[in-house]
């Protein structure tokens, strides 16, 4: 195995070593606490554990002032990774129904480390993969991403049921731990430009946007994703309303769906490789006017779970697709010496405008139908298309 393969599944470890507990935690949490009478407002509330992961932009350009080299880099990332796991096993030892306020507490933790395991993460990957190759290594990550949902949603969700709290939690925890191990033995990860001596501070955050040659991007980042995200929003009320139960929700969506997104996201970045990412995002953003068209398409029609499962398999793809080619771009447009502050400050607009729009795809639904949200979903990707046409051509050659 050659060295970039070894530090391609280096990153994939650390991608999915975040991704599974925390999806593991934020379904199975909502389930407990349901069948334990919480009322909605309360379960609802439970989503402001992820608050660490929208706001760990302001701590980012803390990580990049003090990382300097790959050791202080490995030493972050280690540090981070040993208080996710010690977070998780004290989780798992608790009494899940009578101690919910202390884990929800333990949670939030986790989630601060794992944040700041992600800033490290990513600003090493940038540092020490070529841009030619950075395809490949969006692939890792967001293939540890929908990796990480299959497991900790679907799979350990069932083991939950066999094995209780207590142990699944606990196995998670010595999980994060093993998926460190690559990167200690890892020799080969280098840094392929030298960091400037000049080192970040906070207002680089306010200086990321300062720049005249970022706009075009924070468009791009608006809006790439606002044609599929709000009907992913909405697939399981829809699928509640045709009669299915939550056994079967979580099959379609947490196994069958993000399967597809993750196999989509590793030819996304075979794509990219293959045809440049100036091409590559132009044809994801004509394929996204697709999906909301399809689905738009069924209302006008009797439904089938066939017909169906074709759609949901193909908006699925289609954000598998999309996250690789954001992420690529995402690492195209960061400045050296700011490089986890300006793809941390990227990819949390793009969460962002997710959840704002799957906010608006609720209230548009309700007032209008699905209907109604196919056909603004289908008009938002349009303008989606005709935006990167029009904003990146003079990238051709990117």
């Amino acid at each position: 195995m050659n060295a970039k393969k070894l530090s391609l599944g280096t990153f994939f470890c650390l991608y999915i070593a975040q991704m599974v507990p925390s999806s593991f935690l934020m379904t199975a949490l909502q389930v407990i606490m349901r069948e334990g009478n919480y009322n909605l407002a309360t379960i609802g509330l439970l989503n402001l554990v992820r608050l660490p992961w929208t706001l760990k932009f302001l701590w980012s350009p803390f990580v990049d002032r003090h990382c300097i080299t790959v050791g202080d880099y490995k030493r972050t990332i280690i540090a981070t990774e040993l208080i996710y796991a010690i977070a998780l096993l004290a989780t798992g030892l608790l009494n899940i129904h009578s101690e919910m306020m202390l884990i929800i507490i333990l949670v939030i933790i986790s989630m601060l480390a794992s944040a700041t395991q992600d800033i490290a993460t990513d600003a090493l990957a940038i540092l020490s993969f070529k841009k030619t190759d950075r395809s490949m290594l969006n692939s890792m990550q967001s293939m540890g991403a929908f990796g990480g949902a299959v497991i900790g949603s679907g799979i350990l969700l069932i083991a939950l049921k066999s094995y209780g709290w207590s142990t699944v939690v606990t196995c998670l925890a010595a999980f994060v731990l093993m998926m460190i191990v690559p990167l200690v033995l890892n020799k080969h990860i280098t840094i392929e430009t030298e960091k400037p001596t000049n080192r970040a501070t906070w207002t680089d955050i306010f200086k990321f946007f300062n720049r005249k040659e970022i706009l075009p991007q924070l468009g791009f980042l608006v809006l790439y994703y606002m044609g599929i995200i709000g009907i992913l929003s909405m697939i399981r009320p829809y699928l509640v309303d045709k009669g299915y139960d939550m056994k079967e929700i979580g099959f379609l969506m947490g196994i069958v769906g993000t399967s597809v997104s993750f196999v989509m996201a590793w030819f996304s970045g075979v794509l990219i490789r293959r045809i440049g990412i100036h091409k590559a995002r132009i044809i994801v953003a004509a394929m996204i006017i697709l999906a909301p068209t399809y689905f738009l398409a069924t209302t006008f029609m009797e439904y089938n779970k066939v017909t169906f499962l074709i759609g949901l398999m193909y908006l699925q793809g289609c954000y598998g697709l999309a996250t690789v080619v954001l992420y690529t771009t995402s690492m195209q447009c960061v400045r050296p010496g700011r490089e986890g502050t300006d793809f941390t400050i990227q990819i949390v607009i793009s969460h962002l405008t997710g959840l704002l729009v799957a906010v608006l795809a609720g209230s548009i639904a309700h007032l209008t139908g699905y209907r109604g949200l196919y056909i603004a979903e289908t008009a938002v990707a349009i303008l989606s298309f005709f935006y990167v046409l029009l904003a990146f051509k003079r990238n051709r050659a990117s």
